[in-house]
């Protein structure tokens, strides 16, 4: 559960994002993934995107073992079972796993991110044109 949790925060990827890495969209050369996907507001399909990921975010994925095809092999169920349960066992109250999110953006700005690395961390990388 750690290494979801670091990976969450250094990657601002939501929970389900998360569950449906794979080895194969890994791309350790150019510090990017590709996220199978995405959510989006205004589309539901199609959206597979490439994003930058923070040095911290890859050394998380180099400490997981490649058992399996996902980087990540838990259910989005799970990962929100385990989380609640971690924060039950420490005595937080209120802490949802999309806080991550919200939480791994203003980091990237306290290392000393700026707003366009923000975005292609956290966002899409090019819009969708129809």
């Amino acid at each position: 559960m750690h290494k979801v949790i670091v990976f969450a925060l250094f990657s601002t990827r939501r929970q389900a994002e998360i569950t449906r890495l794979t080895w194969d969209d890994f791309q350790r050369k150019h510090k990017r993934i590709l996220v199978r996907y995405m959510k989006h507001p205004g589309e539901k399909l199609g959206n597979d995107t490439g994003v930058d990921l923070p040095e911290e975010a890859i050394r998380v994925i180099d400490s997981m073992r490649q058992s399996k095809a996902e980087i990540f092999p838990y259910s989005p169920d799970a990962i929100t079972a385990d989380f609640t349960r971690a924060c039950k066992l420490v005595g937080i109250e209120d802490l949802h796993f999309h806080d991550l999110r919200h939480e791994g953006i203003s980091r990237l700005f306290e290392m000393g991110s700026n707003i366009p690395h923000d975005a292609a961390v956290s966002v899409r990388r090019h819009p969708r044109r129809r």
